[in-house]
């Protein structure tokens, strides 16, 4: 235990566990400033006072800000605080000499002591490169306390802390797995998106509309905990379900969006039933009589872009069929182009549109189905984005079959280039 010599009720300006993260920085700063230029003129003994000085004025969190600062240890710390108290090492009594270690003095650190301590600890992290490959920690938590363990069966005596520490040194540190794998990639995908990006360019040249389409994860519809943080009263944050089980009357909702890349505009559609090819082509049919109708009164023709799986799948005959059926019903020649396998993180409704209305009600439970709506028309961005939603309570049953025949007689044109994921659907009145 570290000792506190200082007021009993810390400042709240000086709490380091609560204070702003930048405040806390402009002490360290302070702090690590005055340490460097003192350095050089303090010997051991003084360098203890000073630190444990600094630890005081700044009251409760002042050892560790110090320790932060510096590099000092806590003990280090600790010991210029019980100077200062006892006052037994500030000024010597009559005849007593100042005793002060010669340089080089004191425990040696661990890697002196251990000279394979880095590579054995190196081998624990990493055992499949660096070590053994059938190493039991390769299955189970590499918390410091399981490493120091692992260690100190191999003869080494080292603590959680040091553990810690060592880890830094070797440019170690803590992180989270990161999406970015694909898969495999198609030997045309970068001249499936150069395919697309030309008949994006060209359609908008014409004054044709372009949309970008896809279905955002279903969500739960009750007081369930939403990621991210909202503003609350200190200390009040607000309660949800301990348990993510889905309530059996508001259950899941589905939102489908339509993004407009020409006027930055969105639509989407919030599903209660299933996410079938009739419900993503019912969200396009909404989009076009509230939105594109009004934007595009002289359109013929419209682009749509879209992953190549899902319910808007290249492969999902029903998805063809429903496009057909609003081909007809528009009078609008339907151009399609899916993305290649793998990459619907490039669709543009991603990160233009879906990843704003996340941001917009992060940390707050969607409760109701007039929430969700509202927090998705109330999404706007600096660059003008505005969307417009609704409530799907359309039933959309799945397992319908298409038939071969029913494909025939779609007037569907594939392109000269890869015609599965390129490809206009005409209308046949």
């Amino acid at each position: 235990m570290v000792a506190y010599f200082g007021k009993k009720e810390p400042p709240k300006d000086r709490d380091i566990q609560g204070t702003d993260s930048r405040i806390a920085a402009r002490e360290k700063g302070i702090i690590r400033t005055k340490y460097q230029r003192l350095k050089a003129v303090m010997d051991e003994r003084m360098r203890r006072l000073w630190a444990g000085s600094e630890a005081i004025s700044y009251g409760w969190g002042g050892v560790t800000l110090v320790a932060e600062a510096t590099g000092l240890s806590r003990n280090t710390i600790a010991a210029g605080l019980q100077g200062i108290k006892h006052k037994t090492t500030i000024t010597p009594g009559p005849g007593e000499a100042r005793r002060i270690r010669h340089p080089g003095g004191g425990r040696k650190r661990l890697t002196h002591s251990y000279p394979k301590l880095t590579a054995a600890l190196e081998a624990l992290v990493d055992p499949t490169t660096r070590g053994d490959p059938m190493s039991p920690l390769r299955w189970t938590c590499k918390s410091l306390r399981r490493l120091a363990t692992a260690l100190q069966s191999q003869g080494y005596a080292v603590s959680p802390p040091t553990v810690g520490e060592l880890l830094k040194k070797m440019d170690y540190s803590l992180q989270a797995n990161r999406k970015l794998r694909e898969g495999e990639s198609h030997t045309d995908r970068n001249a499936q998106f150069e395919y697309v990006a030309a008949q994006t360019q060209e359609f908008l040249g014409r004054g044709q509309p372009v949309v970008s389409i896809d279905a955002k994860k279903k969500e739960l519809v009750g007081k369930y905990k939403n990621p991210g943080r909202e503003w609350q009263p200190e200390g009040s944050p607000e309660a949800v379900a301990m348990h993510d089980f889905p309530d059996s009357e508001l259950g899941k909702v589905t939102p489908y969006g339509v993004f407009d890349l020409a006027s930055n505009s969105g639509w989407v559609s919030v599903g209660l039933d299933h996410d079938t090819a009739a419900f993503a082509v019912e969200s396009v049919r909404r989009w076009w009589q509230q939105m594109g109708s009004k934007v595009y009164p002289q359109a013929t023709e419209l682009l749509i872009t879209a992953d190549s799986g899902g319910s808007n799948g290249y492969r999902t005959r029903w998805w063809k069929v429903q496009l057909q059926g609003l081909a007809d019903e528009l009078g609008l020649k339907i151009s399609v182009c899916h993305f290649p396998p793998g990459t619907s993180k490039w669709n543009k409704i991603e990160h233009r549109m879906f990843c704003h209305i996340t941001e917009n009600w992060r940390g707050r439970p969607l409760v109701s189905h007039e929430v969700i709506v509202n927090l998705i028309s109330n999404t706007t961005t600096t660059k003008g984005l505005h969307i417009q939603a609704c409530l799907d309570t359309n039933n959309y049953p799945t397992g319908i079959k298409i038939t071969d025949q029913q494909m025939a007689e779609l007037r569907i044109k594939p392109a000269d280039f890869h015609g599965e994921w390129n490809y206009t659907i005409s209308p046949r009145t």
